[in-house]
């Protein structure tokens, strides 16, 4: 089973940037997609084979959004967290299969000089008690752009970026907190000491070109399913956003 998660950074443009052709020839059973910037009804384009979920910001359009594309129906999709604050800008979807709920999330920046951080640090903490809710029911599977390298060797130029949103105190330290729960970080599971592997470039500098760049995009696993674990990938060779995606390959034992 493959699964796959990317932050499209707008999902009308990267249509025209070769997603069509990266979901054709990778078929994956799911993919969930962040930063859509677009509502539903704007879409002149459909992906036949697979079943559609949204969730579009409501509080400025063009802005953030995830979506679910699964080739198997969910046995229930679900929006948001149920809390106002966060859930107006589109950032969590769950859909229940058999064997797990597979959750993708794209967690809040917290822009220049931390100038967002009480806000990403309160959604941090509303979306690890969420998960943990959602795991009294069923293992979770949670992927996306969650805006945070969480060890040095997650970033190229570590030092300098101390402090920095991504790579701050405060946002690694909830990343830890979340993995303390009983979830694992897959490709540090299969890749433990593997260096170079990113999966956001800046738009600057010629950073992809020189592979300057971050981590921050990641499939974790509850630890109950670590026995299915295959193989999780990064696929810098995918062009189409200033991210690239990163992937979950599952045993095919229980059901999706």
């Amino acid at each position: 089973m493959k699964l796959v998660s990317w932050n499209v950074n707008g999902l009308r443009a990267c249509m025209g940037k070769g997603f069509p052709a990266f979901l054709e020839a990778e078929a994956p059973d799911v993919i969930c997609l962040q930063e859509t910037k677009m509502q539903r009804e704007q879409a002149d384009f459909a992906f036949p084979g697979y079943h559609e979920y949204w969730n579009s910001s409501t509080v400025k359009k063009g802005y953030s959004g995830t979506a679910v594309f699964t080739r198997q129906e969910p046995l229930s999709v679900s929006c948001g967290m149920g809390i106002q604050e966060f859930d107006g800008e589109g950032r969590v979807i769950a859909a229940e299969y058999g064997d797990f709920t597979l959750v993708t999330v794209y967690t809040p920046n917290a822009q220049a000089e931390l100038a967002r951080i009480d806000y990403r640090m309160a959604f941090e903490d509303a979306f690890r008690a969420y998960l943990t809710r959602l795991r009294e029911h069923k293992p979770v599977i949670v992927c996306g752009d969650m805006n945070v390298a969480h060890r040095p060797i997650d970033l190229k130029n570590a030092k300098a970026n101390i402090g920095n949103a991504g790579y701050s105190y405060e946002e690694r330290g909830k990343f830890a907190e979340l993995l303390a729960t009983g979830l694992v970080d897959t490709f540090r599971h299969f890749y433990p000491d593997q260096t170079g592997a990113y999966s956001w470039w800046s738009y600057r500098g010629n950073a992809r070109e020189n592979n300057t760049g971050w981590r921050i995009d990641y499939f974790l696993a509850d630890e109950r399913l670590v026995p299915q674990l295959e193989d999780s990938r990064i696929l810098p060779q995918v062009m189409g956003s200033d991210h690239c995606p990163v992937e979950l390959i599952l045993t095919r034992r229980g059901s999706v």
